[in-house]
């Protein structure tokens, strides 16, 4: 643990920044100095509202200066942040503030909140449980009030505990709850994100072009927020591009790097090719999500220039590598020093290289559990490794190759959606007896969900119905694409189903 929990390293880079400008919003920007004055007024809304270590705060922010500021003024208290996707639906949403949350931060004005928080139980306010055991209402302060509460301008105390949970990172919700990845405070103090001197190789290649790095969609995005406290770090700006079209916020901002999905870089480069925009200020782009056809790389290279950068992580884990543009595709580069990987076979043993198996994790910045969910962690978390349930191998040299997955999911827009929900779906229609769910490539989407029923005895499954029926328990990316229909299900030698022998026959919709 640091002589200082975590967020020092943050507002040590803040505070180093000065009068440079660190985040842009439109015509605004920001310095580090003006951000440290958020963060500090913030921190003592925060403490004023009586909030501080084991409560847990929702933020339900947009992308501008001040849900930056509140997001890491939520740690300086010592609270377990929480944050909250924009656009989720209201049976998910009502499960992340039902779950031991104190206080809800948003930047809707007052008026708006309880048409905002209606979601949650038709504007009343739910019941959550403190650290000390005694019940309190759930409270919704805004960024205003916050900011508006008196500041001692005494020294900044930072009030987080090691083993206290600092946040709470949810998974995409493909089950239908999103999991919710608790990561503690030494955890996060481990982490090399803000401390250049502990950046691998790879990550400091991608620091070096961080001069203007987009942001958009939610700083609730464990992915967007790292790389925002990864650009501090390397002494560039964050720039708020609302809304994210491609290429015109690159161009219009010029913007030096962006986080992007792999189905939005195919489209990138398609259009580039067509219609070729002045994409000289680009850096750097960091492909997130679904995985990246080595093809489909080349020819992203070969169209952008060496820019695209290939990580690989999980919310449980944090980053695990990272791939430059030098890299040998489709390998994921080489996992840094600090993380520990091994490739196991069904046993539980190590494979040599070139061997696939399941990649076990362990890092110093991992989550610690999921939170409330025992079952679930024991299987994931397991004697301080991640089972990542993904498959792949080492070469002779350590560079790290993915090449499937044991679990059955599906990648839609960069979000992880597993299939069985899917199928349960399908399958509680009395026109279908057995339903079964695969992804493959889409161009639009990366991946996307396709499904293959069998009927019940003398019945004719709607097909309209069905995909209705998908997206209305679940969300719309898990609605297939196509619908097969299948007279038996193929079995594989275990006497299980055999997903892979699906695509043999069908009538397709």
């Amino acid at each position: 643990m640091a002589a200082e929990p975590y967020p020092r390293a943050v507002l040590d880079l803040l505070a180093g920044a000065g009068d440079r400008t660190v985040f842009e919003h439109g015509t605004r920007m920001v310095s580090g100095a003006r951000m440290l004055g958020l963060i500090r007024q913030m921190a003592a809304g925060l403490r004023g509202a009586g909030l501080g270590p084991g409560d847990g705060v929702a933020m339900m922010l947009g992308v501008n200066p001040e849900a930056f500021a509140a997001v890491i003024a939520g740690h300086v208290v010592g609270a377990r942040v929480v944050g909250v996707r924009p656009g989720l639906p209201g049976d998910q949403l009502r499960h992340l503030l039902a779950q031991d949350i104190t206080a809800i931060v948003t930047d809707a004005d007052r008026e708006d909140t309880p048409r905002t928080l209606s979601a949650t139980g038709r504007g009343r306010a739910p019941r959550t449980l403190t650290d000390a055991g005694r019940e309190r209402a759930q409270r919704t302060l805004t960024v205003a009030e916050l900011l508006a509460a008196p500041d001692d301008g005494g020294p900044l105390h930072l009030s987080g505990r090691p083993h206290d949970v600092a946040r709470l990172l949810h998974t995409s919700g493909s089950t239908g709850v999103p999991k919710a990845c608790a990561q503690t405070y030494a955890a996060m103090d481990a982490a090399w994100t803000a401390r250049p001197q502990a950046w691998p190789p790879a990550i400091r290649e991608l620091a070096s072009r961080l001069r203007r790095y987009l942001v958009f969609g939610s700083l609730s995005s464990q992915v967007m927020m790292e790389y925002g406290v990864l650009t501090l770090a390397a002494g560039g700006t964050m720039v708020v591009a609302d809304p994210p079209a491609f290429p015109g916020a690159i161009t219009g901002l010029r913007a030096s790097a962006s986080v992007i999905t792999v189905p939005r870089l195919y489209k990138l480069v398609a259009d580039q090719r067509r219609a070729p925009a002045d994409l000289s200020s680009l850096r750097a782009l960091m492909v997130s999500g679904s995985p990246l056809a080595a093809s489909r790389l080349s020819e992203a290279l070969d169209v952008l220039g060496p820019v695209v950068f290939q990580g690989y992580g999980q919310t449980e884990t944090g980053t695990i590598s990272m791939a430059t543009p030098w890299d040998l595709p489709p390998s994921v580069g080489f996992p840094p020093d600090v993380i520990d990987v091994v490739i196991r076979d069904a046993d539980g043993r190590p494979v040599p290289p070139g061997v696939d198996g399941e990649l076990y994790v362990r890092t110093p910045a991992q989550a610690a559990s999921y939170w409330a969910e025992p079952a679930e962690s024991a299987r994931v978390f397991v004697d301080g490794w991640v089972r990542t349930r993904d498959l792949g191998h080492f070469d002779a040299d350590g560079r790290l190759y993915l090449t499937g997955r044991t679990r059955d999911v599906v990648i839609v827009n960069a979000n992880l959606y597993y299939t069985g929900p899917i199928e349960r779906v399908l399958a509680s229609c009395p026109e279908v007896a057995e339903a079964y769910v695969i992804g493959a490539p889409d161009e639009d989407t990366g991946e996307a969900a396709h499904a293959f029923v069998v009927p019940a005895a003398g019945r004719v499954p709607d097909f309209g119905a069905l995909r209705r029926l998908v997206g209305e328990r679940l969300d719309e990316a898990c609605v297939p694409a196509t619908i097969t229909i299948i007279d038996e299900t193929p079995i594989g030698p275990s006497g299980k189903p055999d997903k892979r022998l699906l695509r043999a026959a069908g009538r397709t919709a």
